[in-house]
This record gives C-alpha cells, sequence and structure tokens, in this order.
C-alpha cells in the first residue's frame, strides 16, 4: 500500500530538457526560473516575453524544447506545468586581470547547466485571456500619450 509521499510521478507523463554550458552565472538565471516554477507553460512563455533579461531568452529556448520533446512523447501541450527547473552550475573559466603594482585579480566567468522538467497537470490551461477590442484601442492611446509625453519632456 503506496502512501502519497511514496507515490513516483509516472515518467511516461514527463518531458524534460537539458540546456548545457549557458554562458551566465547561475545566479542570474535562478531569478527568472522562480518566475517561471510550478506555472502553466501558457504563463511561463508570456512571463519570459515580458522580462528584460538575458537568462529569459535563454530560459525561453530551454523551455521551447521541452515543449518539443512533450510534443514527441505525446503529451496533450494545453495541460502541460513546469515542474521542476533548476539551475545548477557549469564549469568556471578563471581569467586574470592585471592591477597595480604588479598585482593580479581573478575573474570567475561562470557557467550554467539548465535542467526543465515539464508534467501534465491535471486540467487543461488554455492560452492567456486577451483583452477586449475596446480595452486595446484604450491601451493604445494610453501609450501613444506617454510616447508624445516622453517627446516633449
Amino acid at each position: 500500500m503506496e502512501t502519497m509521499a511514496e507515490k513516483k510521478p509516472d515518467p511516461l507523463k514527463e518531458a524534460r530538457a537539458v540546456v548545457r554550458y549557458l554562458k551566465i552565472s547561475p545566479r542570474k538565471v535562478r531569478l527568472v526560473i522562480n518566475v517561471i516554477r510550478t506555472k502553466p507553460v501558457a504563463f511561463a512563455f508570456s512571463a519570459l516575453t515580458v522580462l528584460k533579461k538575458k537568462a529569459a531568452r535563454l530560459v525561453e529556448q530551454g523551455l521551447k524544447s521541452a515543449v518539443a520533446n512533450a510534443k514527441g512523447k505525446g503529451l496533450d501541450q494545453t495541460r502541460l506545468v513546469v515542474s521542476e527547473i533548476k539551475a545548477d552550475g557549469g564549469p568556471t573559466m578563471k581569467r586574470f586581470m592585471s592591477r597595480s603594482m604588479g598585482r593580479a585579480d581573478q575573474i570567475l566567468k561562470r557557467s550554467t547547466h539548465l535542467t526543465i522538467v515539464l508534467r501534465e497537470g491535471e486540467r487543461a490551461f488554455g492560452p492567456p485571456p486577451q483583452p477586449a477590442e475596446g480595452e486595446a484601442k484604450a491601451d493604445a492611446k494610453i501609450k501613444k500619450r506617454a510616447k508624445q509625453a516622453a517627446g516633449k519632456a
């Protein structure tokens, strides 16, 4: 008799992607992956497109790869959830920069191994809701006024 703690997820219901040797430090990547952990894939893509970080573009590529792997396994794409995502440290390149009086400072160029695991959720998640036509026009007017105000300042 298995309890909930002992019950292991079905490996056939998950898809994974591993992106290795990313030229960015794991600490910077973790800021981005904490936003999409345990979220539906549709939400994760929309959140990554909004974030203005280099790591967001790299995580988005890895997420696309994991979704493609899920499609290859025959998983339902509307039910996919980012169940596990982690950024581990990869190899570090060590460089030296010369300083005054014959000294040298060490420069560490870190790299990252990114692992993404997608699982099928209990329910289907549709695409994010689109604003109504009137709301979209109002948003466009607000953005236009903001641009004009920025140009005058």
